[in-house]
């Protein structure tokens, strides 16, 4: 029987392209927590843990991710059968409450190293992919409106994205409705605009921005509102023709079934951190399908270790509707991955291989390694 031997964290600071600008924070920098399970019979699986922005988003950080894990997971989970991912779930959700996105970052290598092992995708896992290739829409977050839109230009013609998600909430309602108007005029007829508020309007805003940005074209709203009051989303989400995307307000399946009982929004924005893993997601998923809600892979930004496991997740799924949003590689100025993951086609391509089909480049993890970073500045 092979055992889970040990599980090593590591986080890395990785920079981005460009300011990143949300309602609550703007990011420069990425921060990863990178897991690698060994196993007693040698093998490895690989998984990760990212949140946004530190706790400006939510409760986990990537230091919160790393002490979870080694002071609680590991040890929780160190010597059981390597194999039996189902009950290492179990365990871990009984054992540690709450702090989904490091039960993710080690199920996520869980099921790579058993993968691996049977020589086939973690899809297979989940029944097979359905498709190879899915829509991969582009975040215009540079909070200014003439750089968003040559980046936009610079996306369409390349091929690479034409579905594109402006961040928005940071500024008066006003002033967020000229900018996605500017962008919309300039690429909404070649593309698909939607926008992400990030939980930053009140319901009164919410209702006023909605309003405009239905005049302007806007196919898609994601958490314009708090969380906490699904009533107030169920009333945004029957009041206008904007599909109202869920995202925040979905931490697993429990939340995915109170919205969906509720019909509080069109859509749901599965992650599979914010889920708490593969299986969980797979759950917010099928809730979803019941439910006849459309579905969209969301993403925390992750690198490319967590998002070719969303991938692999997410070519299992019979109806993505509203496609996924898994470009968070293409945010950083720099790739961990020895192989890139594919994006052309307007589409994000599923990696080939066993486990989630992926290696590490071992110099840029160990260049981006936060312990090797602060003692570098040490020593200068």
């Amino acid at each position: 029987m092979t055992k889970i031997e040990r599980i090593e964290t590591t986080i890395l600071d990785i920079p981005t392209i460009r300011g990143h600008v949300l309602s609550m924070t703007t990011m420069m920098m990425q921060s990863i927590v990178l897991v690698r399970i060994h196993f007693s019979d040698g093998s490895t699986g690989l998984g990760e843990g990212t949140s946004i922005g530190g706790m400006s988003y939510g409760p986990e950080s990537p230091e919160s991710i790393k002490v979870a894990i080694d002071t609680y997971i590991a040890p929780t989970l160190e010597g059981r059968d390597a194999d039996d991912v189902n009950g290492a779930i179990a365990l871990t959700e009984k054992m540690v409450r709450g702090n989904p996105i490091a039960r993710c970052a080690v199920e996520i290598a869980l099921w790579d190293g058993l993968a691996r092992r049977l020589g086939v995708s973690v899809a297979r896992l989940f029944g097979g992919p359905v498709r190879t290739a899915m829509p991969v829409a582009w975040t215009l977050a540079s909070g200014k409106s003439e750089t968003d839109i040559d980046e936009a230009e610079e996306m369409i013609a390349s091929g690479r994205h034409n579905i594109f998600k402006l961040k928005i909430g940071k500024r008066s309602v006003r002033d967020d409705l000229a900018h996605v108007e500017a962008i919309t005029r300039a690429v909404g007829d070649r593309s698909s605009i939607r926008v992400d508020v990030n939980q930053a309007w009140s319901l009164t805003d919410a209702r006023r921005g909605l309003a405009g940005l239905q005049a302007i074209g806007v196919e898609l709203a994601e958490q314009p509102i708090r969380i906490g009051s699904i009533a107030a989303l169920k009333s945004l989400t029957e009041r206008t023709e904007i599909a109202v995307m869920a995202d925040e307000q979905l931490n697993g399946p429990q939340d995915a079934l109170a919205v969906a009982a509720m019909q509080a929004a069109d859509v749901f924005a599965v992650k599979i951190g914010q889920s708490g893993g593969l299986k969980r997601a797979a759950e917010v998923v099928a809730i979803g399908e019941a439910a006849g809600i459309g579905l969209y892979g969301g993403t925390m930004l992750e690198a490319g270790v967590s998002t070719a496991a969303a991938i692999q997740l997410f070519s299992t799924v019979d109806h993505l509707d509203w496609g996924t949003e898994l470009f968070g590689p293409l945010l950083l100025k720099d790739e961990i991955l020895a192989e890139p993951i594919d994006y052309h086609d307007f589409s994000v391509h599923l990696p080939e291989g066993p486990g989630i089909g992926v290696t590490l480049d071992e110099a840029k993890v160990d260049f981006y390694r936060r312990d090797r970073a602060r003692t570098l500045h040490t020593v200068a």
